[in-house]
């Protein structure tokens, strides 16, 4: 998965603003390229976005806080 396309746009938007003046009129196209480019490197990433990361860390919590209860009750059946 890859960043949501704001920051996409905002990595794009600051790599072409990096380019020499020279270069400054294919800057258009030059930012096409970046994201074809960044988009293809993401999308060979395992990357989550942070709200499926927040999902996860509660679910892991949740699981946590379980396994700490069944824990005790082990302890207390001994």
């Amino acid at each position: 998965m890859r960043p949501d396309f704001q920051t996409l746009d905002e990595i794009t938007r600051r790599l072409a603003a990096a380019v020499p003046r020279e270069m400054r009129t294919a800057r258009a196209e030059l930012e096409q390229q970046f994201r074809a480019v960044l988009e293809s490197a993401f999308d060979r990433m395992d990357l989550v976005t942070r709200e499926e990361f927040e999902i996860q860390k509660k679910v892991l919590a949740r699981t946590r806080e379980k396994l700490e209860a069944l824990e005790k009750q082990l302890e207390g059946d001994d």
